[in-house]
């Protein structure tokens, strides 16, 4: 639509084809567009591992090259780190921030309690779920994916969101095992613009609701 910023949204760890149909959703009522972070996905490998920070700037160049004005920039469980750094980096190009199922709730700071909390959520996953991610974890290899967990361990989205200089939105599905509500609401209050939205499903809700943050991405804009 006319006069409605784009969406760019950034994948999650290591895999995005999980979020295509919610990104058709976003697709109704304005562009949307989906990026692969180097090394993952779809994308191309980087020179060399990459941290959260470097990720966010890899985004930010995307944005550069894809010169679409002032975007709504959402990420998705760890794509939340991610499109956290690039808000920072180049506020100009974000209208909005959107976290969605954001990472990592200091209840899981560890690999051991990490796993813990996937394993806990995995139960409220649907079943189809792994099945969509195995090609993209296989893609990736273990030992990018180990290293891509311990990159996102040493990065708190709470000491990057404290400055953020756009509105922020967080989003979390009320049967999420691995982000608690009382962390996602205290992100909420820990910008400086933030506001704070329960919506149906999982840590995954995207993949059973596609259409569950269509209207609160529109209620952030209104």
């Amino acid at each position: 639509m006319p006069g409605v910023p784009e969406v760019v949204l950034v994948q999650g760890m290591a895999v995005s084809d999980y979020l295509v149909p919610a990104l058709a959703c976003l697709g109704e009522w304005t562009r949307a567009h989906l990026v692969d972070l180097p090394g993952l996905a779809g994308s191309g490998d980087p020179p060399h591992e990459l941290d959260v920070a470097q990720y966010g700037t890899s985004v930010a160049q995307w944005l550069d090259a894809a010169d679409l004005g002032p975007v709504i920039l959402a990420g998705h469980s760890s794509g939340t780190q991610v499109a956290a750094h690039t808000a920072v980096q180049r506020p100009d190009a974000a209208a909005a921030l959107v976290l969605a199922s954001p990472t990592v709730d200091p209840i899981g700071r560890s690999l051991a309690r990490l796993l813990l909390r996937w394993r806990l959520d995995a139960r409220h996953e649907p079943g189809d779920l792994s099945h969509s991610h195995r090609p993209e974890w296989l893609r990736a290899g273990p030992r990018r994916l180990l290293h891509i967990v311990r990159a996102h361990l040493d990065d708190h989205l709470e000491d990057v969101l404290a400055e953020m200089p756009v509105p922020v939105l967080v989003l979390r599905g009320r049967e999420d095992r691995l982000l608690t509500a009382g962390w996602a609401r205290d992100l909420a209050r820990t910008a400086p613009d933030g506001r704070y939205v329960e919506v149906p499903g999982a840590h995954t809700f995207v993949w059973p609701h596609p259409d569950a943050w269509s209207e609160p991405f529109r209620r952030l804009l209104a």
